[in-house]
């Protein structure tokens, strides 16, 4: 179960259909019934948010600290949004299916991602298509797809939100997760 391909957009067009396919997924993740499919879903939102956001912290960021004016103050609540992300993520990795605190932390993930998304939608997307050029967006999203190819498919609240440790550092973390996935028999 992964999301829709999108490689053909630009990255504003990109990252707000992941924004709605993520968050479709964790509605699905509260309407079903079947356990096994819950945390298959749930564990399918985690990694598809982590390949989005490892993405936007390599690709997005700076050029949105480059090209927006108050951009670097815009990327720092970003990344602390993205900080209180992760250790939901962790929290619901952690939780067995069957815990009533489950269902909790996905409604409160799912409202944090809502909050996040709704923040870059309604802000920065407008302001980076304001100052880069279409052309640039569509290469953006490129890199993005290329980005999340290699990103961390799980949750590590201990990692820095930085450009340079996701291009130094992440895609070994990310071959390791998708092999964790593999042998565990997680979807990512």
């Amino acid at each position: 179960m992964t999301l829709a391909d999108t490689s053909g957009n630009d990255v504003v067009d990109m990252l707000t259909a992941d924004h709605r396919d993520m968050l479709d997924l964790l509605r699905q993740v509260e309407r079903t019934e079947d356990l096994d499919e819950r945390r298959e879903i749930a564990d399918t939102v985690i990694a598809e948010v982590m390949r989005h956001s490892v993405a936007e912290e390599m690709i997005v960021y700076p050029s949105i600290e480059e090209h927006v004016p108050g951009g670097k103050d815009e990327v720092e609540h970003d990344k602390e949004e993205h900080e209180e992300l992760v250790r939901v993520m962790k929290e619901l990795e952690d939780l067995d299916v069957t815990e009533g605190a489950f269902l909790e932390k996905v409604i409160e993930f799912e409202q944090l991602l809502d909050h996040h998304a709704r923040d870059e939608e309604d802000e920065q997307f407008p302001k980076l298509r304001e100052h880069i050029p279409q052309d640039q967006l569509i290469d953006m999203g490129k890199r993005v797809v290329s980005a999340k190819r290699v990103a961390p498919t799980r949750p590590h609240p201990n990692a820095p939100h930085s450009e340079l440790f996701h291009k130094s550092v992440g895609p070994g973390i990310g071959m390791v997760d998708r092999l964790r996935d593999k042998l565990t028999g997680r979807e990512s």
